[in-house]
C-alpha cells in the first residue's frame, strides 16, 4: 500500500447529499449521513468517546470524488435520538446498528476507519464480521483494557497533574480515591444541575490531554450540554469494561489478520499511549505502522490528519 502522499492535508468542506435518522430498537434513532461520491468506494467513520458524536470536519479525510462518505452518530451520541441515552447502549447495540446502518444504504463492504474509542469499535465490528471490511483506518490505538481505562482516570496525573487535581477537585474529598464511581453517580443523576457540571468538568479534562499543542484541540472543552453524551457515555462504557471480556480485540485480532490496515499514532498520546498501538502492530504483522513524532491524541493535529489522509489515499480502489 502506498501512502507516500503524507503531504496532503484535509479535503475542502462538503454537505451531505443524504440524510436521515434509522429507528433502531429499545427507541433509539441513528443519525447518519453520506456525502462526497453516490457511486463511490464506500467508507465508514467511527467516531470516538464513546459518546463523542461526529462533526463535518470528519468528512474531509476522504477525498470526495472517489468516496461514498458514510458518517454517523452512535447512539446516545451527538444528532442520534435520544441523546445521551445508555439504556440499552452497549458494544453489541453498536456493532448491530453499524449493520443495520449497511444494509439500510445498501452497502456490500466498506472501508472501516476509526480513531481511540472509533478504533476499538473498527476492530470489534470486524471481528464480528471481517467479510465486511475492505480495510481498517486506526489512530490513536484503544484496546478496552482495565490498564487502558486506569491509565485514563489516574496514570494523567504523571504528565498533567494539574489538570488531573482539577479533574479530582469536582469530588468531594473522601470520593477522589474512585473518580469513576464518583463521576458516573453525578453523571447518571437526572438533575441537570448536578450531571451537567460534572460532564464539562470530564470533558476539560479530556479534551485538555488531547493534543500536544492545544490550540489544535480548538478550544478547552465542549459547552456543558454538548459534553454530556461524551462524558456519560465514557463513564457507562467503563464501568461496564466496555461490554467486552478483558483482552478480546486482541484475543481474537486473528480475524481480521489478512485485512488491510494502517495503524496513525501520535508519539505522544496521552489519552492512548503508544504502548497500546506498538502492542497491536506486533500482534498484527501485516498493518502499516505509523509513528507521528510531534503529535498527541487529536485527530486534528497536523501531523495526524495528514497520514490519515495519505492512508485513505492508499486505500483507493479503481
Amino acid at each position: 500500500m502506498d501512502i507516500s502522499g503524507a503531504h496532503i492535508d484535509l479535503y475542502p468542506p462538503i454537505e451531505p447529499f443524504e440524510t436521515g435518522l434509522l429507528p433502531l430498537d429499545g427507541g433509539h434513532r441513528m443519525y447518519w449521513e453520506q456525502s462526497g461520491n453516490p457511486d463511490g468506494q464506500p467508507v465508514v467513520f467511527l467516531h470516538g468517546g464513546p459518546g463523542a458524536g461526529a462533526s463535518p470536519n470528519h468528512r474531509r479525510f476522504f477525498d470526495p470524488a472517489h468516496y461514498r462518505i458514510i458518517v454517523f452518530d452512535q447512539r446516545g451520541s451527538g444528532r442520534s435520538r435520544p441523546y445521551a441515552e445508555i439504556r440499552d447502549n452497549s458494544t453489541a447495540h453498536l456493532i448491530a446498528d453499524m449493520e443495520a446502518l449497511r444494509r439500510h444504504l445498501g452497502v456490500d463492504a466498506w472501508l472501516v476507519f476509526g480513531g481511540s474509542w472509533g478504533a476499538s469499535l473498527a476492530l470489534a465490528y470486524g471481528i464480528v464480521h471481517p467479510e465486511r471490511c475492505i480495510g481498517f483506518v486506526l489512530r490513536g490505538v484503544f484496546l478496552c483494557r482495565k490498564a487502558e481505562i486506569d491509565w485514563f482516570l489516574h496514570g494523567m496525573r504523571l504528565v498533567f497533574p494539574e489538570v488531573h487535581r482539577a479533574f479530582l477537585d469536582h469530588l468531594a474529598p473522601e470520593e477522589r480515591d474512585d473518580p469513576l464511581a464518583a463521576y458516573h453517580h453525578r453523571l447518571m443523576d437526572p438533575d441537570p444541575e448536578i450531571h451537567l457540571p460534572a460532564a464539562l468538568a470530564w470533558s476539560r479534562y479530556e479534551t485538555q490531554c488531547s493534543s500536544l499543542y492545544p490550540p489544535a484541540t480548538g478550544g478547552l472543552a465542549l459547552e456543558a450540554e454538548a459534553s454530556l453524551g461524551l462524558a456519560r457515555m465514557e463513564a457507562h462504557y467503563f464501568v461496564n469494561d466496555m461490554f467486552m471480556p478483558e483482552g478480546h480485540l486482541l484475543a481474537e485480532i486473528d480475524r481480521v489478520q489478512d485485512i488491510p490496515c494502517v495503524i496513525v499514532q501520535g508519539r505522544y498520546d496521552m489519552i492512548c499511549p503508544i504502548a497500546t498501538a506498538d502492542e497491536l502492530s506486533r500482534a498484527w504483522p501485516k498493518a502499516h505502522y505509523v509513528v507521528i513524532p510531534d503529535a498527541g491524541h487529536s485527530v486534528m493535529e497536523p501531523g495526524i490528519r495528514r497520514a490519515l489522509v495519505a492512508a485513505t489515499e492508499g486505500f483507493k480502489r479503481p
